[in-house]
């Protein structure tokens, strides 16, 4: 297919990847064993622009762009008249041959940003608008294949709320009828300011990306709303240098239970995007619009495999219609007819989460009905921050581990949260590990439900965890392996400057070279900034360009 590649001919995504020291066909981690390290993405989705070899269809204002769907061939170019509106539904078919159909702006390629630079709202002159006022703006038929959106708006008719302004498939009960290969490039797609939608795009699809786009304003009452949801496709699937903006879920995968038998989402790669929730959202907050938008997190999984996280941002998030977890990695069987769902093989690497009420949520087992256990968990090289305090709510626990995850391990991560470091339930974990991290202690640190502080918690829910070479400041050395470290206070960790936001280690600092092979305990600014905008200057923390302080 032309627009999968595997691991070895993807030279591109794996000179990123080497930032968080990964090889094709290598271990995530370089001290536990190759049957217990997650496995990276099989396929990866690969947008390299192909230049149009056929016809160029011109659509102005008040022409009908579907005729020219109609009639485009694979290698045809649709360019849509910059700032016309064109009212849809629109159908994506399913043509023979697998040359590329690129609907894009007449705008010249000097007026948008460069390919790999986000595209963001003042562009919206630029651009085509393709709008609906029932149904879904776009649907894919099944099979449809071969589609390229480049600097276009999708967005519902004023006033009007939609489900889905993107279908890509929905109730096909085979891969070979999915609908593949299509790209959404410096997209802007968005709902209703006041109304909202439901949803961005239900990505129900095969060899699917979204790259350098802007999904907003994906919100409801009393129902979840993302800004990109997939139940039902099968991957691979690329989501990078996005902003995208959910106030159910900002992303998931998961949710309804397919209808291809024994389908798991697989082969994701979700790279350097802004997942955030306005403020205006947020009950309390000055800037409050009065709408109370149904709010859960920023991400999660509920059946996938094989997943690549690495250089996001995620923040802004609190309780309210959940208990204001950021990202979670919880198994659902959702409605009881699909036992195969699983999450396994996921790599969450070099991601700042901030201004959150908790960080990370990991189930083992569904609670609900009858699920595969999560497996091959790798949580490394994180900023947490903010996470926690009165401003957010929740109870600022860092990780919440529930019903017995397999071999999840937890290093180099440098966490400022006001709650618990984790919270362990139901059963034990096998092959858990928790190293060269620093956090405070707060009152409970390491606790289970029904175990104390420290050792007990330990000895029940990690009976042969590695716990070692972490700082936990303020804790008792009394309650946990003494191969950790008990400064005081985050003052004696010795940070360059912690009240102005500089998390790096100063050359006096404990954790310096007190890791394996010498390296410094807690995150390396340097991967870490070099994976969220390789414009980065290594020698500070992350320019406000790279890590804005805001979301909008």
């Amino acid at each position: 297919m032309a627009s999968i590649s595997d691991r070895a001919g993807h030279g591109l995504l794996l000179g990123l990847v080497l930032v968080i020291a990964l090889s094709p066909g290598k271990a995530v981690s370089d001290s536990f064993s190759a049957t217990s390290a997650p496995e990276l993405p099989r396929l990866y989705v690969d947008t390299t622009y192909v230049p149009p070899s056929g016809r160029s269809l011109r659509v102005s204002a008040g022409r009908d762009f579907q005729a020219a769907l109609n009639q485009a061939q694979p290698g045809d170019t649709i360019i849509l008249e910059r700032g016309a509106t064109f009212t849809g539904p629109f159908t994506l078919l399913n043509k023979p041959g697998s040359g590329w159909i690129v609907i894009r702006t007449s705008a010249p390629d000097s007026g948008l940003p460069l390919p790999g630079n986000r595209i963001d709202p003042s562009y919206a002159t630029l651009m085509p608008k393709l709008q609906a006022a029932s149904g879904s703006v776009i649907v894919a038929a099944p099979g449809a294949h071969h589609y390229r959106f480049i600097g276009v708006e999708i967005l519902p008719k004023r006033g009007v709320f939609l489900y889905n302004l993107v279908q890509l498939g929905a109730r096909e009960t085979s891969i070979e009828d999915l609908p593949h290969s299509i790209i959404f490039d410096r997209c802007y797609v968005h709902g209703d300011p006041q109304k909202g939608s439901r949803r961005g795009i239900a990505m129900n699809s095969r060899a699917t990306a979204v790259i350098d786009s802007y999904l907003s304003d994906f919100k409801e009452v009393g129902q979840d709303s993302q800004a990109i949801l997939g139940w039902n496709g099968s991957g691979p699937f690329k989501i990078v240098n996005s902003y995208l903006e959910g106030a159910g879920e900002n992303v998931m995968f998961g949710s309804g239970d397919p209808a291809i038998p024994n389908l798991v989402p697989s082969d994701i790669e979700i790279r350097r995007n802004h997942f955030a929730k306005p403020l205006s959202w947020k009950l309390g907050d000055p800037t409050y619009e009065g709408t109370p938008w149904t709010i859960k997190n920023l991400f999660e999984l509920k059946n996938a495999r094989r997943v690549l996280i690495d250089g996001n941002l995620f923040e802004h998030n609190w309780p309210h219609a959940q208990n204001g977890f950021a990202i979670l990695f919880t198994v659902r069987n959702q409605d009881g007819s699909s036992p195969w769902s699983v999450i396994e093989d996921v790599i969450f690497t070099n991601n700042i989460v901030r201004h959150a009420a908790q960080g990370i949520n990991v189930l083992g087992l569904d609670d609900n009905f009858p699920s595969q256990r999560t497996k091959r968990i790798v949580i490394k090289n994180n900023l947490f921050d903010d996470v926690g305090n009165p401003r957010w709510g929740g109870g600022g626990t860092l990780f919440q581990l529930l019903r017995g995850a397999a071999d999840v391990v937890i290093e180099h991560n440098t966490a400022f949260q006001s709650g618990k470091i984790i919270m362990a339930d139901g059963e034990a974990l096998t092959g858990f590990v928790y190293r060269y991290n620093i956090s405070p202690h707060n009152e409970h640190g390491i606790i289970g439900t029904g175990a104390g502080v420290g050792t007990p918690t330990l000895n029940r829910y990690f009976p042969e965890g590695v716990i070692k070479n972490n700082v936990i400041t303020g804790g008792n050395p009394d309650r946990y392996p003494a191969e950790n470290f008990f400064p005081r206070s985050l003052d004696e960790v010795r940070f360059r400057d912690r009240t102005g936001g500089n998390y790096r280690l100063a050359a006096s600092s404990l954790a310096k070279r007190a890791g394996a092979n010498g390296k410094d305990l807690g995150v390396d600014f340097d991967l870490l900034c070099a994976a969220i905008t390789p414009t980065a200057d290594p020698q500070t923390f992350c320019h406000s360009h790279a890590v804005p302080a805001t979301s909008r």
